[in-house]
Order: C-alpha cells, then structure tokens, then sequence
C-alpha cells in the first residue's frame, strides 16, 4: 500500500514557513497533542511495502573489529583488506574496537537526547537557519527546497577547521560534544589511513589530500510518528563529503541501498556506522562507491544518531579535485574532470534523480 492520506492542493509555502517561524521542530508538533502529520510531511511516492527486503536477504552490512590495527602489523594487513572490500562492494560497514570507550559513546547520545527533549523554550535560543558557522538547532536543512519535508530535529555545529567557543554549546552537552568530537577526529584519521593504504597510497595520502580538513557534526533526533507509513525520517540520498562517521542508538531505522534492496542497517551496541562521501568516490575513480541510503520513521520510539562528515559541500571552496593519479592507468582512466567537489557532487546527484 502506498501513501493513504491523498495530499490535496494547500498553501505549502505558508506551512513551511510557519513550522519555521514556530522554532520547535518536529518534536514541537508532538508536543503540541498533533495526531496527524502535517501535508508538508508527507512523501507521494514513498511505498512502506518497498521498504526492506532484510528479512529475507542473505545481505548483512560487513562489520569490522579494529582491534590492535596500529599493533600488529597482520591484523592491520587483514583490517586494510577488510576495509578497502567494504568500500568497493558497500561503501558502508560498522567498526567495533575502534578505541572510543562505551561511556564516551552512551553519554554523547544521552546528550543529543537531552537537548531535543528538554523545554522548548531552552532550543528556541539555538534556532537559526544559518547553521554553517555557528552552533544550531533546526529542522530540516532543506525545508525550504525538498519537495516533502522529513521526520527529525538536528542539532549541529562545525568542529574543524573553526569550532565554536565551549560556551556557545548548550550546557546539558557541551562537555561531552568537545570529548566525542576530539575521539571521532582521533578515528577518522585512523580510517583515512587504513584507506589509504588499501589503495595502495602512503599512510598519510588521504589526510594530505585535505580529506579531513571539515568535520561538521550533526546530532539527529526523530520523534515518533504518528503516521509513519507516509513519511521518512532521512529521505533516500547519498553523502556528498569523504566520509561519515554515525553513531546511532539501539532503535534501528537506518536502511542501505545494495544491489537494489533495502537492506537494514541493524544496531551494535559499541559499534559505529561507517560510509563513504561521493567526494571519496570522485578522487578513486569509483572505486570507492558513495551508497544511497534512508531512516524509516516509527510509531512506538524516538530515534537518536549523531553524524560526523569530513568533508562536506555545506562550506563551498575553489579547491579542485580529480582522481588520485596514482590510481590512474590506460585501463582505468580518470572518470572526472578537476572540478571543486561542489561541482562534482552535483553531477553525482544529477545522474541519480
């Protein structure tokens, strides 16, 4: 069954704009005694009985232990085969071991919970649309161009190259923002380095190269849905920087797209969520694959996952970029023109639609 609410005509704009103007968020609606989602709300061609073939596919996202990987240079060998399979055949997969402790990891969600959940009055003071320098807390990135808005609040803020001073945090996470943006850096140039060397580059190649040069961090929270068969909590898409880094709770929601099925992304306890940026796959040659992927909404719990990108378009840059040449043979040539990654993603996407 498809959507079962028909969407008649409406003034659409003024909805969204009140939404905004009302500075709550979804959880705001909710909150409100809302039992219907709004029209804005609502994907037509969204069909929930497509939604995940899980149940009967042999398909698991591969999961991989980073245990002793800067100790011992066999278990790094087999890690960095590991590693570069995943981002060919996946371009997602899930690390346990990967040095962040467990505490680190419960407090940094119990955080972004804190804050969504909190009096509204309390977020109000972090609303803004003009989220890229500062810390903030809005709905929707692009409510005002998607052509249906999604299920979730976020709160955000850019950790590298230029952080926001610790008092601009709000004080129920601002220490354990500081501390999980410091270890999630920490593994982020540890997985540049396994992926570098799976490419057959020096260690250092990929941080070099600037791949980590942004790290903007997003902390998502999706209530629950009173209708959630006609709406999503993270639309289908692809990630347009080098590589995310998520941490998600035990919920679930989170679906992959491989071989054309929809493919749970089923919660570890201790284990982060790893996927490659369509500027990754720009400078392989496709040789890393930027996957599409989605967040189904539910009736029964909140949902709580926090993203870290490095790299992202959300900062337009003039610096250019094209395939690794060390990667470029008269077999495989260069698949991309030197173009600033903004350029490049947008083609990206524009093959996709």
């Amino acid at each position: 069954m498809a959507t079962t609410r028909n969407i008649p005509e409406y003034d659409r704009k003024s909805e969204l704009k009140a939404f905004d103007d009302s500075k709550s968020g979804v959880k705001g609606l909710l909150d409100g005694g809302m039992t219907k989602i709004p029209l804005m709300f609502i994907h037509p061609r969204y069909n929930p009985d497509a939604k995940s073939e899980s149940a009967v596919s042999q398909f698991r996202v591969p999961l991989i232990d980073l245990d002793g990987v800067n100790d011992n240079a066999t278990l790094r060998a087999k890690t960095i085969d590991q590693v570069r399979e995943a981002c060919e055949n996946w371009g997602f997969f899930q690390v346990v071991n990967h040095g962040i402790p467990a505490s680190v990891l419960e407090e940094m969600i119990d955080g972004i919970r804190g804050f969504h959940e909190q009096d509204t009055q309390m977020k109000k003071e972090f609303y803004r649309r003009d989220f890229k320098d500062k810390v903030s807390f809005l709905s929707n990135f692009d409510l005002f161009e998607a052509t249906a808005a999604t299920w979730k609040d976020s709160l955000s803020w850019p950790m590298v190259p230029n952080p926001p001073d610790p008092t601009e945090f709000p004080a129920i996470c601002r220490d354990i923002v500081t501390e999980y943006s410091k270890q999630v850096k920490r593994l982020g140039y540890t997985l540049f380095e396994l992926l570098s060397e799976g490419l057959g580059l020096h260690v250092n190649h990929l941080k070099d190269t600037g791949c980590a040069e942004v790290i903007f961090h997003v902390g998502h929270y999706y209530p629950p849905c009173p209708e959630p068969e006609l709406t999503l909590g993270a639309s289908r898409h692809a990630d347009s920087g080098f590589l995310t880094v998520l941490l998600q709770d035990q919920v679930g929601g989170l679906q992959v797209l491989h071989q054309n099925q929809w493919i749970d992304l089923v919660p570890m306890p201790g284990a982060l969520v790893i996927n490659v940026g369509f500027s990754l796959q720009v400078i392989t040659n496709d040789r890393f694959k930027s996957i599409e992927h989605r967040v189904l909404a539910n009736r029964v719990s909140s949902r709580v996952s926090m993203a870290s990108a490095f790299g992202t378009t959300l900062f337009p840059s003039s610096k250019l970029y094209s395939p690794i040449k060390e990667l470029l043979t008269q077999e495989n040539p260069p698949k991309y023109k030197e173009a600033t990654l903004q350029a490049h993603v947008a083609y990206l996407r524009g093959k996709r639609v």
